[in-house]
Parts: structure tokens; C-alpha cells; sequence
């Protein structure tokens, strides 16, 4: 760990993910080759698109939920609470949620791509 908590295997590991990611988005990688999620779940793996929205779903919810609570703990006592977790805490959430956005975005186009299509 570097001095301010940062893990740079956990950060690899996000970066591998945005690679296999992006090859999949470019044809380079098959629909079977999915990378592991950053937040696994510890029960079995969801058997379809709806339950694996809803779980993935379910842990940016609770980034978001952890970042605001590690935030207002802050407001309220700042000497007995370590700034560099909240902020940590903070970027997981942001970083989950712009995930997230970016693949609403992504449905939406391929929805929209569909819709366009000349039969």
C-alpha cells in the first residue's frame, strides 16, 4: 500500500477490467471471457441478464450508501475519522456510479441502433 491506502492490485484489477471491457465492446474478446466483477457477490452467480442488473445494481447502491455514511461520519466527528478512507470511500462510489451510467448509455445506444435498423 502507498501512503495514502490506495491498493495497486485493486487498481489492476480495475484495470484489467476496463481492458477485457473495451475488447469485448471492439469484437477482440468473446461473450464468454467475462472479466470478474470488482465486487463479487458471495452467493452463486446470477442465471440472467435481469438478476445480474439487479445485483450489480444493488452493490453501486451500496458504495453510495458506505460513501455517505463514511462522509457524514466525518461531518460529525473529523478528529476520530481517517479523511483518506472517506475520500477512498467516496471514489469507489463515484467510480462504481460512472460505471454504471456508462452502461445505461451504452443500452441505450444499442437500443436505439435496433430501433433504427431498416428491415
Amino acid at each position: 500500500m502507498n501512503r495514502v491506502g490506495v491498493d495497486p492490485a485493486g487498481i489492476e484489477r480495475i484495470l484489467e477490467q476496463l481492458r477485457a471491457a473495451q475488447a469485448r465492446m471492439q469484437g477482440g474478446v468473446s461473450g464468454n471471457a467475462a472479466p470478474k466483477l470488482v465486487a463479487q457477490a458471495p452467493a452463486a452467480a446470477p442465471s440472467d441478464f435481469a438478476s445480474a442488473l439487479k445485483t450489480s445494481l444493488d452493490q453501486v447502491n451500496s458504495l453510495q450508501v458506505k460513501a455517505t455514511e463514511a462522509t457524514r461520519l466525518f461531518e460529525l466527528d473529523p478528529k476520530n475519522t481517517n479523511l483518506h478512507e472517506v475520500m477512498i470511500t467516496t471514489q469507489k462510489a463515484q467510480i462504481s456510479f460512472q460505471a454504471t451510467l456508462q452502461f445505461r448509455n451504452k443500452v441505450v445506444q444499442a437500443y436505439q441502433d435496433i430501433m433504427n435498423m431498416q428491415i
